[in-house]
C-alpha cells in the first residue's frame, strides 16, 4: 500500500513534465514530417521557368500572361491551366482601376461621364441639391456644375428660355428667379390680406410706376399707385387668387413675371403682368397690369358687348 502511494504521489508531481515531454514530441515529429513534404527544385539543368515567365519574358509590355500554374512537388510535372479570358479581364481592369485610383488620387464619381453625373443629380430639387453640395469637396463640384442647374432651372420653372445664356451662370440666375417668384407671391398674400402698409413696402417709391387694374384705368406715380389699392382694398371683400401658369424673366437689375389668376368667388380669369426692378438688395414692383382673360379669345365681341 505505501508502494502504491508513493508511486500515485510521484506520477502526481511529475505529470506536468510527462505533458510537457509529449506535446514537445508530438511538435518535432510535426515539424519533420513538414520539412520532408516541402516541394525541392532542381538545380541540375538550370533554374526553371514556368511558360507563364517564358511568356511574359518574350511578350510585350502591355500584354499579360492568359493562364494559371499549379505545380505537385517539382517543377517537371506542373500542370498549367488556362484562365478564362472573361474572368481574367475583370480582375485586371478592377486591379488596373484600384491601382490608377491610387496613384492619381481620383475617384469613380470623378471618372464618369459629365452626362451621367448631370442626369442622375437631374432628379434631385433645389434642397437637395444644396444639401448635397454640403457634403464634401467632390460633390460639391457636381452640385455646382452649371448643366445640372439649367436642367433644374427647366424642371422648376419653364422649358421657354431653353437658348438663354445666363451672365453669372445657371446656378446664379436659378436662385434669383427663385427670389422673383417668391416676391410675386408675396403680392398676392398682399391683395389676400388687403394690406395697405405692405403695399406701400411693395411698390418702388417713383414716379414712374404705373398700375392698369382689371378695370382699364390707369394709375401712374407712387401716390396714385397706392391710392388706387387703397380704394380696391375699400370697395372689394377679401380676395383668394389662384395663381396657374407663372412665367419669369430675370435680367440683372430688372425682372418680369406673367401668369393667368382665378378669382373664385366670380369664377372670373385675369392675364397678369408684374415688373420689379432691384434696388438697395431687393426686388420692388414698379408695374403692374391686369386684364380680363377672354375664355373663347373674341376679343370683338367682349368689346360690343361692353
Amino acid at each position: 500500500m505505501e508502494v502504491a502511494y508513493s508511486l500515485s504521489i510521484a506520477f502526481q508531481s511529475l505529470r506536468p513534465f510527462i505533458i510537457a515531454t509529449i506535446i514537445t514530441f508530438l511538435s518535432l515529429i510535426v515539424a519533420v514530417r513538414s520539412f520532408f513534404k516541402r516541394p525541392h527544385k532542381s538545380n541540375a539543368s538550370g533554374p526553371s521557368t514556368s511558360p507563364c515567365e517564358d511568356e511574359i519574358k518574350g511578350a510585350a509590355p502591355s500584354s499579360s500572361c492568359n493562364c494559371s500554374c499549379s505545380g505537385n512537388g517539382n517543377s517537371d510535372s506542373s500542370t498549367f491551366v488556362r484562365a478564362p479570358p472573361a474572368k481574367e479581364g475583370m480582375v485586371t481592369a478592377s486591379t488596373s482601376n484600384a491601382v490608377a485610383e491610387r496613384q492619381n488620387g481620383v475617384s469613380m464619381m470623378e471618372q464618369l461621364v459629365p452626362e451621367i453625373t448631370t442626369h442622375a443629380l437631374s432628379y434631385l430639387d433645389y434642397p437637395s441639391l444644396c444639401r448635397l453640395s454640403m457634403t464634401n469637396s467632390l460633390m460639391r463640384k457636381a452640385a455646382n456644375d452649371d448643366n445640372v442647374w439649367k436642367a433644374l432651372y427647366h424642371k422648376d420653372f419653364t422649358w421657354e428660355q431653353y437658348n438663354v445664356t445666363p451672365v453669372n451662370g445657371w446656378k446664379a440666375y436659378y436662385a434669383a428667379t427663385r427670389a422673383v417668384l417668391n416676391v410675386n407671391t408675396e403680392f398676392f398674400n398682399i391683395i389676400r390680406d388687403r394690406s395697405l402698409p405692405g403695399m406701400l413696402l411693395f411698390w418702388l417709391n417713383a414716379d414712374y410706376v404705373k398700375c392698369v387694374h382689371a378695370s382699364g384705368e390707369l394709375f401712374s406715380g407712387f401716390n396714385q399707385v397706392i391710392f388706387s389699392w387703397h380704394l380696391a382694398f375699400n370697395l372689394q371683400q377679401g380676395v383668394d387668387f389662384h395663381v396657374r401658369d407663372v412665367r419669369a424673366r430675370v435680367l440683372t437689375d430688372m425682372a418680369w413675371v406673367t401668369m393667368k389668376t382665378y378669382v373664385d368667388m366670380d369664377n372670373v380669369a385675369y392675364n397678369m403682368t408684374n415688373v420689379y426692378e432691384f434696388h438697395h438688395g431687393r426686388w420692388y414692383l414698379v408695374h403692374h397690369h391686369s386684364s380680363v382673360l377672354l375664355a373663347d379669345g373674341n376679343m370683338e365681341q367682349h368689346i360690343l358687348n361692353g
